[in-house]
């Protein structure tokens, strides 16, 4: 077992113990969705493994948020936030938007774009040097800013 999952794990069993009913629900959602990523990969996963399907699990809990606000159900999001914050308690920090904007700008300045017709470009080259870190939209907004402010 990875030390990340045995941390998880450990987790669960403290929020049992404390009897947290909404930490523990989180814990066994994200060790359900472990599991079965190691079934499909069909061997026990190591650490980054883990990491990418919890950043996974961090995407849909951002898109449900998304969805229960705008129909009006700010109970539901309010919920899928504490999730999301229990998720992203188990990855490492994501890059701040100054630290993206500055990888964007040296981006921008290697591949000479622009203007907005050099968006696609930009999000590919700048998407692959930050992995899975960032989140997509974040990262989009951020390109979009500074090529419209080169003359588009």
């Amino acid at each position: 077992m990875s030390p990340l999952h045995e941390k998880i794990t450990n987790d669960m069993k403290d929020a049992m113990r404390a009897r947290d009913a909404d930490r523990l629900s989180a814990i066994r959602y994200l060790l359900s969705a472990i599991k079965y990523a190691q079934i499909d990969a069909t061997h026990e996963l190591d650490d980054e493994e883990i990491q990418a399907v919890l950043r996974k699990q961090a995407k849909l809990r951002r898109d449900a948020i998304d969805q229960y606000r705008k129909a009006g159900r700010e109970d539901l999001a309010t919920k899928e936030e504490a999730e999301l914050a229990i998720t992203e308690a188990y990855l490492p920090a994501a890059p701040g938007p100054e630290q993206i904007r500055e990888i964007v700008r040296a981006v921008i300045a290697e591949t000479g774009a622009t203007g907005p017709q050099g968006m696609g470009t930009v999000m590919k080259s700048t998407l692959a040097r930050l992995g899975d870190q960032a989140d997509g939209r974040v990262v989009q907004g951020i390109v979009r800013e500074e090529l419209a402010g080169r003359g588009g």
